[in-house]
């Protein structure tokens, strides 16, 4: 007896399902990889694909970070708008997880009232947000060891500094000592103490002050010969007046070695000559007014004016009495070149007083990013003439037509500015010929990428131009009175939470706007708002013909309207309908210009697509049937 054959259809239609339910199930194991969760970033700024910074911070974790997500998921209070922030936050957290290999974990909490998620929560200082009667949270700890950092909430409108503030959590808490800034200075940065009893130490600078709280910050003099990039992250060279050689050249072995400088350099420092005064330690009117770094800025292929300060006429500073500062800038979102870089993308305006101006010669090896820049109509005018305000400068001023930079970032592998070694001290006996030239203790170019930062001013920084300062018994207050301390710690905090920080950008909104659409609502307004403009304008005229009719008309105790007022009265009637009808039929417009785009998009995701493929799979059937017609 033969077996039962299965009829063709019914063995089609088993292998259709059988095939199926195996890509299901592959799709399905391969989402619980890390290699699922993989994919390629087609969109215009990289918003999927994370930046090489965070890479290269995950990948040098040699500690176990945790992170507790705290979401308040199972809500029915939580805004649209978060649960999409939200997904985007989860799906973040899974490609920071699978770069780490395992060095990151990843604790999901929901803190419902009552529980022990809610208690970690409170544990962790993330108390939630208040939205109709209900406590909600979203937000981060990170931890590693005894360090922690917290993220209280993840706000939406924050999407774009998202990654940058979790990878400097990240780096922070993973980073065993505090950070140590070392400051070399021809200012007296620190203070002094009272000369004499019952007398009040001089209080140092605000900045320094503050620097203390966030870093360990190491003085170093003005002849330092050595610099050890592994014990100071940062150096920061503020006004380094007279600098010498020896000192250059440590600066120059620190950079190569793979230390980060910020210079914050002048070309006539109102501070320099007030603390001078001030100080009677130091004699009086000693500090110099300018400073630079002759020998390092051609190297890194970069010229400063350090003789004569910047002005222009297009940032020129209104001041009191109706005076112009032409030395005195104030730069706002216009003179900052990258809108997305995370040291410059929430300063309002930084005001710069008689700054120098850097230009970048090139052919030092390095790139050069501007983060502050002049306009074209600057220009360089006299130093004396600019402190004083002098008048004249308005009509003697002339612009070159170039746009200068006034904080720049240097970055790349940086060569030597001593190709020939340390320099010699001026006093130095000749030393004996050798049989054997000894081998160079120096480095002559950077194993790997460096950074400097160069901003052309200091008196940005000081007490009265930075700060609203005011003495209460013997404390002190201090607030900021304008971006310029800001610009100078953000820049610090970038530089000493990890080098993978540096130059990185915040990351790309999620969320884009419909261009064409806006611009279609903006014509459509436009264009109404001429027609009601028009419309309004008729029906004053009209209202007033109206009133001089009412008034013109004869006495009497009872009112009446006379036929040209009736006839005007249906007049401005008819007008409304028109206009309305106008506006009516516009809208219309506008409405089926939407929807008419709209379909072309759906039609282009639903049938532009599948034709492709479909296209793609007859050309590789036909080319298969080709070869095998070959054969």
């Amino acid at each position: 007896m033969s077996a039962k054959t299965t009829h063709p259809v019914t063995r089609a239609a088993f292998g259709v399902a059988a095939l199926v339910a195996i890509a299901i199930l592959a799709n399905w194991l391969v989402s619980l990889t890390p290699l699922g969760n993989r994919g390629v970033d087609f969109t215009q700024n990289k918003i999927h694909t994370l930046s090489e910074g965070t890479r290269a911070i995950l990948s040098e974790l040699d500690t176990p970070v945790v992170i507790r997500y705290y979401a308040s998921r199972n809500t029915a209070y939580m805004p649209e708008e978060m649960k999409l922030h939200m997904r985007r936050v989860d799906d973040l957290l899974k490609e920071y997880s699978n770069l780490s290999k395992g060095k990151l974990r990843i604790e999901n909490l929901d803190p419902e009232p009552d529980t022990d998620a809610e208690d970690s929560a409170n544990l962790d200082g993330i108390s939630g947000q208040r939205m109709e009667d209900q406590n909600l949270f979203f937000g981060l700890a990170i931890s590693c060891l005894d360090r922690s950092s917290v993220l209280p909430f993840l706000d939406p409108r924050e999407e774009t500094m998202l990654e940058y503030q979790l990878s400097k959590a990240i780096a922070e808490v993973s980073t065993a000592t505090k950070p140590r800034v070392g400051v070399m200075s021809a200012l007296d940065l620190k203070g002094a103490p009272a000369m004499m009893p019952g007398q009040r130490p001089t209080p140092g600078w605000v900045f320094y002050q503050q620097l203390k709280q966030s870093f360990d910050v190491v003085d170093l003099p003005m002849e330092t010969a050595v610099i050890d990039p592994k014990s100071i992250k940062v150096l920061l060279l503020f006004h380094p007046a007279e600098i010498t050689p020896k000192a250059e050249f440590a600066i120059d072995q620190y950079v190569l070695n793979g230390g980060t400088v910020v210079a914050c350099l002048d070309a006539f420092s109102v501070a320099a000559q007030m603390t001078s005064t001030q100080n009677p330690m130091t004699g009086g009117g000693q500090n110099p007014i300018s400073s630079t770094l002759p020998t390092l800025l051609p190297a890194w292929g970069v010229s400063f004016e350090s003789g004569k300060v910047l002005g222009d006429s297009t940032l020129a500073t209104k001041l009191g009495d109706n005076r112009l500062g032409l030395g005195i800038l104030t730069l706002g979102k216009d003179a900052m070149p990258q809108k997305d870089n995370v040291i410059t993308k929430d300063l309002g305006s930084v005001t710069l007083f008689l700054p120098g101006a850097f230009s970048i010669t090139g052919g030092g090896g390095v790139s050069a990013n501007s983060l502050l820049k002049s306009t074209t109509h600057a220009g360089f005018i006299d130093p004396q003439k600019a402190a004083q305000l002098d008048p004249s400068l308005n009509t003697s001023f002339r612009p070159t037509g170039t746009a200068y930079d006034l904080v720049t970032h240097l970055t790349g592998h940086f060569k030597t500015a001593f190709p020939d070694g340390p320099p010699k001290a001026a006093d130095a006996p000749a030393s004996p010929e050798k049989k054997e030239e000894a081998k160079p203790s120096y480095l002559k170019e950077s194993a790997t990428p460096g950074n400097v930062f160069l901003i052309a001013d200091v008196d940005a920084f000081y007490d009265r131009f930075a700060y609203n300062v005011q003495n209460f018994g013997g404390s002190q207050m201090a607030t900021p009175s304008n971006g310029n301390a800001s610009l100078l710690f953000n820049l610090l905090d970038q530089a000493v939470g990890s080098k993978h920080l540096i130059g990185s950008r915040s990351r790309s909104a999620v969320r884009r706007p419909f261009t064409v659409v806006q611009k279609m609502e903006s014509d459509f307004s436009k264009t109404v708002g001429v027609k009601i403009e028009e419309f309004q304008q008729k029906q004053k005229a009209a209202q007033q013909k109206l009133s001089e009719l009412q008034s013109q008309k004869s006495g009497g105790s009872e009112l009446y309207l006379s036929p040209a007022q009736e006839e005007e009265i249906k007049k401005l009637r008819k007008e409304q309908v028109e206009y309305s009808k106008l506006i009516r039929d516009q809208q219309k417009e506008l409405r089926r210009q939407k929807d008419k785009l709209a379909g072309n998009v759906t039609l282009l995701n639903v049938a532009a697509m599948p034709a492709v493929v479909i296209l793609l799979g007859l050309g590789l059937f036909i080319k298969r049937r080709s070869s095998t017609r070959a054969r």
